[in-house]
């Protein structure tokens, strides 16, 4: 385990899975199977991978006063997580998601921000310190954007590492940006943020170009299977992933995040994080479920000894 500290801020869900064989069309009723419920959230699902993986990691987040949330933060706490900072907030659902997966692993995904919205600046502010002590900051767009932008700017104010993976998908304000030191999107965030579509390394190579000229040194835009273009001010290059059979894709990125800045924290130089954090979201993707398919740091080094 890294002894620098890193501080998770994000969201908490309960997901509601269901199986198809195709995704359902507008009016159509079909029929699905292996229904489940597992816990998930972007800002969980990173922080479980981080703790998972070996940080040394506090998360920041709200839950409801359900059963759920009783539950969420129990099973945090077997994750290697500090959950001091997770609050239980009056009359309010822990955050829920509603996912079809489809035959191909692919997943389509609605959710109600529930508790999640609770994350305010007020509620950041009463966790100032664990930022300002932090080595890195990783955050998400599930919470309310004030307090993403809020939390940025304190980081970076204190010399705490600034990560983003900017998902959902959304236009975000140069003020965040310019005080983002890592930023990680797909190709439909990396298109939203940029305006480039990405189809080829040049696309990917362009769209980094955008973004670094707001400000942001590191940007990782994670392709899928194909891996991820890894730029550093303007010098990039494809760093390919593995090739695994899917089961489904929930969590993949969100896995990825949280083993990539846990080798960043552990010392590894930027390329050889990607490649732990590819091995990580493989194996996620192998498996059902959001954070029931986060591998434990034991399995990613048994994986990357086996695809050396």
């Amino acid at each position: 385990m890294s002894a620098d500290k890193l501080v998770v801020l994000g969201s908490i869900n309960a997901d509601h899975i269901l199986n198809v064989n195709e995704f359902p069309r507008p009016g159509e009723t079909i029929t699905g199977k292996d229904y489940r419920i597992s816990f998930g959230g972007k800002g969980a699902n990173q922080a479980v991978a981080a703790g998972r993986s070996g940080a040394n990691i506090t998360f920041i987040a709200c839950v409801g006063d359900d059963n759920i949330g009783k539950q969420v933060r129990k099973q945090l706490s077997q994750d290697n997580i500090d959950i001091q900072p997770i609050e239980s907030i009056d009359n309010i659902n822990t955050g829920i998601a509603m996912i079809f997966v489809n035959g191909k692993g692919e997943n389509m995904i609605a959710i109600d921000a529930g508790a999640n919205a609770s994350v305010t600046p007020d509620y950041l502010a009463k966790y100032r310190q664990q930022v300002i002590d932090a080595k890195a900051l990783l955050m998400q767009l599930e919470t309310p954007l004030e307090t993403v932008i809020a939390a940025a700017k304190l980081a970076k104010d204190h010399g705490t590492l600034v990560a983003l993976n900017p998902a959902p998908a959304r236009e975000l304000p140069d003020e965040l940006l310019a005080n983002i030191d890592i930023i990680t999107p797909n190709e439909t965030e990396a298109e939203q943020l940029t305006g480039v579509a990405i189809d080829n390394d040049d696309d990917a190579s362009r769209a980094s170009a955008v973004l670094h000229a707001k400000g942001i040194h590191t940007v990782i835009i994670t392709l899928g299977s194909r891996g991820a273009w890894v730029s550093v001010d303007g010098t990039g290059s494809l760093i390919p992933g593995y090739k695994v059979e899917p089961v489904d894709t929930i969590a993949a990125g969100d896995t990825f995040n949280g083993a990539l800045i846990t080798a960043l924290l552990e010392g590894d130089e930027l390329g050889q994080a990607v490649k732990f954090a590819h091995a990580a979201g493989a194996i996620a993707v192998t498996r059902r479920g959001a954070q029931p398919s986060v591998p434990w740091r034991k399995e990613i080094d048994l994986f990357l000894t086996n695809h050396v």
